[in-house]
């Protein structure tokens, strides 16, 4: 998905002055047709390939990431979109440039219905940087309802027709994936978001998966920022409701004899005791070493039991066996039921 640097390679057909036209789709590598779920899929792949943390230092790459943040937060929203693609049609429209010197521009060719669609009016823009501004929320939106000070005023515009509404906060959300020892203990955390964003957040103890933190002020313009907890997948602890379940593996002679054996929590290292002739599967319960519940107690954790065959042996472990086999009495197959 080379797309960003062929965008800024190829030629424009549109008016010099109006360059800087940023074709999203083409920049997320997917069609104008594209599901909501390819925007998403072309995003995370782009993403993963371009994030500060896996390019330090690449101020290329950091552009990069913006500009695909960007395009997604646009197209993956269906109100932007369909305003993006109405821009997008009017950019195209016969009679459309730019004109001006330096101290203003003015767009269209001076017919009103070439000048809006929709309910938007485009040719108040002077660019499509002020475009997105108020499509993101970035900027204050131009009014034509109320005539302005002489300190709002910008030249190339009339004087009735600029006003500055103070901007609407917004609160937004955004994916937190923590591990499950993190979930647990919780504490301060320094996270980056997909935005590019660095906080730095006071995480509680007992995180789940679905769970949702507030930041106060951290949105768009002074909204609130939630943070949607994930769990990640631990490789040997598995949660059942607040039970901890683990598989722990013991040899065949602990299995037989019984004893006690040393079993990691999220606590540290606990004492169990193997009962003799312990079977292969059988569950064990450690009480009060699962998950925390939202009511202050805590579920316990399950250790399954995993009997480990060797698959190497000394020469003494081998003439061993092979003693035992000679003098064994358990007969395995004694009942098979056929």
């Amino acid at each position: 998905m080379g797309s960003i640097d062929t965008l800024r390679r190829r030629p424009s057909p549109f008016p010099d002055s109006m360059q800087n036209f940023r074709n999203f789709y083409e920049i997320l590598g997917i069609s104008r047709e594209a599901t909501a779920d390819q925007v998403k899929q072309a995003f995370r792949q782009l993403a993963r390939k371009y994030h500060p943390d896996l390019n330090p230092g690449d101020k290329r790459a950091e552009e990069k990431f913006k500009v695909i943040n960007e395009a997604y937060e646009v197209l993956s929203d269906p109100a932007k979109r369909s305003q993006y693609d109405q821009f997008g049609r009017f950019w195209q429209q016969r009679g459309f440039q730019a004109t001006g010197k330096a101290g203003g521009r003015s767009w269209g060719n001076g017919r009103g219905s070439d000048r809006s669609v929709g309910d938007t009016d485009f040719s108040n823009f002077s660019d499509f940087n002020s475009f997105v501004d108020q499509l993101l929320n970035r900027r204050p939106p131009v009014s034509t309802a109320t005539t302005t000070s002489r300190s709002d005023y910008r030249p190339g515009t009339n004087r009735t027709s600029y006003t500055v509404p103070r901007a609407v906060p917004k609160n937004v959300e955004a994916r937190l994936s923590v591990p499950l020892e993190k979930a647990y203990t919780g504490g301060r955390e320094r996270i980056r978001l997909e935005d590019g964003r660095s906080l730095e957040v006071s995480m509680p103890p007992a995180m789940v998966s679905g769970q949702k933190i507030r930041l106060k002020g951290q949105g768009l313009n002074g909204g609130d920022l939630f943070l949607k907890i994930e769990v990640i997948p631990h490789p040997f602890y598995h949660l059942e409701g607040t039970d901890i379940v683990c598989h722990v593996p013991i040899t065949p002679s602990e299995a037989v004899l019984g004893g006690s054996i040393e079993v990691p929590t999220l606590d540290g290292l606990v004492k169990i005791n193997i009962p003799a002739g312990v079977r292969f599967g059988q569950r064990l319960r450690l009480a009060r070493k699962g998950y925390p519940t939202p009511g202050g107690d805590r579920g316990d954790q399950i250790v399954e039991i995993q009997i480990a065959i060797p698959r190497e042996l000394t020469p003494d472990e081998k003439d061993l066996y092979h003693q035992l086999r000679q003098i064994e009495e358990f007969k395995p197959r004694a009942n098979l039921p056929v």
